[in-house]
């Protein structure tokens, strides 16, 4: 710009040299010498402040700009580490809320087993044997304390722990707990066991006590007995309705402690509640004919651990049971794929496999 603004000044000039007197020529001629001068000075002071602070303002960063700066959200490392932290961290005042993304992932931690994992079910004494090569244990949560679990993991194998949801059994530590408005009809074939009303605020309450337990006993999971009452003479108007609402309850809870949980028989409410089981606990399905119902769960990727008890209620000894009642439990179309063992009634250690 300063050669333009030179180009107008002379151009000014030459109309004012018209004048033919020497003097005037001559102070006309001083002036515009000086004008000229004060001109380019100011012209240079200005570029040079211009200068100053276009630098100053390109090295000194603003602080507002300072804290704004977020790391590339291009860069590869730098997005998987903010992802560790959030994941890994308790989420500070000012951080975003848990996405359905994260929340996604926290359920695909829980643990599921696969179709045809080994198991072992014993539930008639605290555990004394854990020499079964097996993947998994299902042992009382009354019987057996954590260092028992710790000793099964110990090893290799994976732990349930079985407790009724379903029914009140008099001998139980927690029994005294349980009002008489929570109670029903007993259970057939079972005179210290009672139905409960498993839509009591109470019954509820000392539920999720039991999975506290469950959580103190170190269980990887927890195999929740008798939810299916609609299905008995329960006393208490017990619909599939009633056992849907509970079954997710406790699976809810049952997750939120960080335990997986499977669906006991109750073949019935499996569409409603699948969705939210790692696998199914069923008895007896060849004997009623209905593994149909139950391979459901295989279909779906997950395991059904599977018992029969060909020996019948009253027999509960060491022997073998027959070829033919073995060949009909192992030979089952719709049992193909069930994690199947063969029990007495009591559930002691005794146990065939197919």
């Amino acid at each position: 710009m300063s050669n333009s603004h030179d180009n107008t000044d002379s151009e000014t000039r030459r109309w004012s040299f018209r004048s033919t007197k020497k003097a005037t020529y001559t102070v006309v001629l001083l002036l515009i010498i000086l004008i000229t001068a004060l001109a380019i000075g100011l012209g240079v002071g200005l570029t040079r402040r211009g200068k100053e602070v276009s630098q100053t303002s390109s090295t000194t960063p603003s602080t507002s700009t300072s804290s704004m700066t977020t790391p590339s959200l291009t860069t590869p490392s730098s997005a998987a580490t903010s992802s560790t932290t959030l994941s890994t961290t308790a989420p500070s005042a000012t951080a975003p809320p848990a996405t359905s993304e994260s929340q996604t992932a926290n359920e695909t931690l829980k643990w599921q087993p696969e179709v045809g994992t080994t198991w072992q079910i014993e539930l008639l004494y605290p555990l004394n044997n854990t020499s079964y090569d097996v993947d998994i244990y299902d042992i009382d949560l009354f019987d057996n304390d954590a260092s028992v679990v710790s000793e099964l993991q110990r090893r290799g194998r994976k732990v349930m722990c079985y407790f009724s949801a379903g029914s009140y059994e008099n001998w139980r530590p927690d029994a005294d707990q349980f009002e008489s408005s929570d109670l029903g009809n007993t259970l057939d074939g079972w005179p210290n066991e009672r139905w409960l009303n498993i839509s009591a605020t109470n019954v509820r309450n000392i539920m999720l006590s039991r999975l506290d337990l469950a959580v103190a006993n170190r269980c990887d999971g927890v195999d929740p007995d008798n939810v299916d009452g609609y299905d008995n003479d329960n006393g208490l108007g017990l619909t599939q309705d009633d056992s849907i609402d509970y079954v997710n309850f406790l699976a809810n809870a049952t997750h939120s402690r960080n335990m997986s949980l499977g669906l006991k028989n109750a073949g019935a409410i499996i569409p409603k509640v699948i969705d939210n089981m790692q696998w199914s606990v069923n008895e007896q399905c060849v004997a009623y004919d209905e593994c149909d119902i139950y391979a459901a769960f295989t279909r779906a990727g997950k395991p059904v651990f599977h018992i029969e008890y060909p020996k019948g209620d009253n027999t509960n000894d060491n022997k073998p049971v027959t070829t033919a009642q073995k060949n009909a439990v192992c030979n089952n179309f719709d049992a193909r794929n069930f994690s199947t063992v063969i029990k007495n009634m009591d559930l002691d250690n005794w146990v065939e496999t197919c």
